[in-house]
């Protein structure tokens, strides 16, 4: 009874000693790749856009970055939680306390308990963050680029870029002075997206017109010219319109609200919403539908998978520095995940089955890792 007691405690302070190092490495594993996979890169473009305008809100900006979150924990959880399992069981077994628990008598997959119970609330925790959390984020941020393009539509245009967030309009601005865009290039697109209409402008001003539903593009030293309506890739057919030193440009937010508001991408749908929209018929789209449905459920078993295989590689390896299980956790993360998007590519394709394809980086990350890790409890 006194051994059973013992051995029962010893299991306990086992179970705690390996589940404290992976949750602790992993969350620090978490941080550190959100940050610097994905809010270094944002801070890196929404900074253009505060210096370039001043009154956009920090508490728009902070709202981004709080919507951006979700998309970067699906991807940041599996490839943390990889990072601390691989250098956790690569420090146990380079410090030999691997040798030191099993001559104590207790094996591997018992020491991997924790590790599986572990990998499967993750695995709900990223479900959960798929499901809802990440498309209400693009729900919201949807709905806070329109606020920006009705309220501050300056807050879009960026020196030398091309915005695309208008449906039939694509604009460059070579660079901005406060509220003036510099050196425009307006391209009105017909439905094949092809340019039809052009305006070349030295400098522009925006400003809401809400009421109306549109932009107010105020452009000075503006010249118009006209492609052939049939043939808009012949440079030959180029029609020369007026100049003007100044002149009122409207841009229809019409289609803008159209795009944005009605016309959702799958990624924004919820399980129930895609599931209701499967049922209605998908509006042709029931392929794809099917796709994005079951990349929610397989992208979620990605914890699960890297458990399978990150023990025995972090077993086998013996390595215990950092930089060595980063490494190998970024080979290991990114063949996982270029399988998902690959497989992801092909969603409207039905002849390469994409529902099936979507679940293969699952069956062969758990199937090497199962055997690998059965393996592993023969020696």
């Amino acid at each position: 009874m006194v051994l059973r007691q013992w051995a029962h405690i010893l299991m306990k302070i086992i179970d705690r000693y390996v589940s404290s190092n992976v949750v602790s490495t992993a969350f620090f594993g978490v941080v550190v790749l959100s940050l610097v996979l994905v809010l270094g890169n944002l801070f890196k473009e929404l900074l253009d856009v505060i210096i370039n305008n001043p009154d956009v809100p920090i508490s728009t900006v902070l709202a981004f970055m709080a919507l951006v979150l979700p998309f970067s924990l699906t991807f940041t959880i599996p490839w943390g939680f990889l990072t601390a399992l691989l250098l956790v069981f690569g420090r146990i077994s380079a410090d030999n306390e691997l040798i030191a628990l099993k001559a104590s008598g207790v094996s591997v997959p018992r020491i991997c308990i924790p590790v599986f119970i572990l990998s499967v609330v993750l695995a709900a925790i990223c479900f959960w963050i798929n499901i809802e959390v990440a498309p209400r984020a693009e729900q919201q941020m949807t709905k806070a680029i329109v606020e920006i393009a009705t309220s501050n539509p300056a807050a879009l245009f960026r020196a030398d870029q091309v915005v695309d967030q208008f449906p039939d309009r694509r604009i460059y601005v070579g660079g901005k002075d406060g509220d003036k865009l510099k050196n425009l290039i307006v391209f009105e697109l017909n439905e094949q997206n092809k340019p039809v209409k052009m305006v070349h402008a030295k400098e522009g001003v925006l400003s809401p017109d809400p009421k109306n539903s549109q932009l107010l593009l105020k452009l000075y030293n503006a010249r118009f010219e006209e492609r052939d309506k049939n043939d808009p890739g012949d440079l030959t057919k180029i029609r020369q319109g007026i100049t003007v030193k100044e002149g009122m440009f409207p841009i229809s937010l019409e289609e803008f609200y159209k795009e944005y508001l009605t016309g959702r991408r799958l990624s924004s749908y919820t399980l129930s919403e895609l599931r209701e929209y499967l049922r209605r018929g998908a509006d042709g789209k029931s392929l794809e539908a099917t796709v994005e449905l079951n990349k929610r459920f397989s992208a979620s078993l990605a914890c699960v998978a890297f458990a399978l295989i990150a023990i025995p590689l972090g077993i086998t390896t013996h390595r215990k520095e950092t930089s060595a299980g980063f490494a190998l956790s970024l080979t290991v993360a990114f063949t996982y995940f270029f399988f998902i998007i690959m497989a992801d590519t092909f969603r409207g394709n039905a002849a390469a089955f994409p529902y099936l394809l979507i679940w293969i980086p699952n069956v062969l990350f758990m199937t090497l890792g199962g055997f690998l890790f059965w393996r592993l409890t023969k020696k």
